[in-house]
């Protein structure tokens, strides 16, 4: 018996290869185009990998398990992730329309799908963007000899450092008083941070030069934006092989702790590493 579920008009919706090779000869002035595939790879490794891949993942690892924690991920990995982004390049490639448009095509009722993931692109573009914002903060303060968060400000008398940061450490008060300038209680918003605003600014102008042209002006930015945090991350796992006992957190990560699977709360982090 085979379940079919009605669909009315979904043939119109949908084109036939007919018609997309029909499609593809009309708009072959207009498409943009990638200048060769190797932006194309470099633009679809820059979407799937992001920070929770390369900062959160082995800590994540060493956390539920450690070899452990790859047996179920590696098994969720061919399972659902990479099918699902097979599935959602070959609907975008095969309808030549943006997520709303995609989801719509196939099933009207199917709308809130793509205006759902439209929303959460938006929301991780947010986050994503104020990241960026810290970063161009440290690479402006950056310019200075000595680093402003290696070592503690004197206080107002001259006479001593300042007690917070004496109490903690000159990064944790460059990032809460001098980056962040937090606020004492969650009630107290505190106001705008000229500084980060001025650096939000500037990473939403990056942004928008990026992708003023589409694909043009975005596979050339993917050669610096897709390879240039894989440089720096070697560098960091070089340094950090130099380090003493380095060997031993490798082994510690990477020791499997089978017990650990059977948790239910290891396939929640799954999903959001997938």
């Amino acid at each position: 018996m085979k379940l079919k579920l009605p669909n009315p008009g979904l043939e119109d919706r949908i084109p036939s290869h007919q018609q997309l090779e029909k499609l593809e000869v009309e708009e072959a002035g207009e498409r943009p185009k990638w200048d060769n595939k190797a932006q194309y790879m470099l633009t679809c490794v820059g979407f799937c990998v992001g920070l929770g891949n390369v900062w959160r993942f082995p800590y994540l690892c060493q956390s539920h398990g450690g070899g452990a924690f790859m047996i179920p991920f590696l098994i969720l990995l061919v399972l659902e992730g990479i099918p699902l982004l097979h599935l959602e390049f070959a609907i975008g490639q095969r309808l030549r329309k943006g997520s709303v448009g995609v989801w719509t095509a196939i099933h009207p009722y199917l709308t809130g799908v793509g205006i759902a993931s439209m929303f959460v692109c938006f929301l991780v573009s947010l986050y994503y963007n104020t990241i960026i914002a810290w970063v161009l903060w440290y690479l402006f303060n950056s310019f200075q000899d000595p680093l402003p968060w290696n070592q503690c400000p004197v206080n107002e008398n001259q006479t001593e450092l300042v007690s917070e940061c004496a109490r903690s450490s000159p990064v944790d008060y460059f990032w809460y008083r001098e980056t962040l300038n937090t606020s004492a209680a969650i009630e107290d918003a505190g106001g705008l941070q000229w500084w980060m605003v001025l650096c939000l600014l500037c990473a939403w102008i990056v942004l928008y030069v990026c992708c003023i042209r589409g694909i043009e002006t975005t596979g050339k930015a993917v050669y610096v934006t897709s390879t240039l945090p894989y440089v720096v991350l070697t560098i960091f796992l070089i340094r950090g092989l130099t380090l003493k006992g380095s060997f031993t957190g490798i082994k510690f990560l990477f020791t499997p702790n089978v017990s650990k699977i059977w948790q239910c709360n290891i396939c929640f982090f799954l999903q959001q590493q997938l």
